[in-house]
């Protein structure tokens, strides 16, 4: 099933199976998302801007070629974690 330029805007999918969906050039922003499995997902050219991730399993995450400015990990700057990991390489 192919959905294309569509309104979903404010819509509600509950008990939904959207495994190897493919999103392109879709807006999230202001979305709420509770109990959902990422697994082997992939995110590509995305905006995490001000995004809050709350009890979430990080296992094998991978960020790369990312823009970490004002990012924290409990709290912590990860460009502060970054700039003490490389000070000591």
């Amino acid at each position: 099933m192919k959905t294309e330029n569509t309104d979903l805007h404010e819509s509600e999918f509950i008990n939904v199976n959207l495994s190897k969906a493919k999103f392109h050039d879709v807006n999230l922003a202001d979305s709420h998302f509770d109990d959902i499995n990422f697994t082997k997902a992939c995110f590509e050219n995305v905006a995490l801007v001000e995004v809050d991730i709350r009890n979430a399993n990080c296992s094998n995450l991978s960020l790369s070629n990312a823009n970490y400015d004002g990012m924290r990990i409990d709290g912590i700057l990860v460009t502060d974690l970054l700039r003490v990991y490389r000070s000591q390489g």
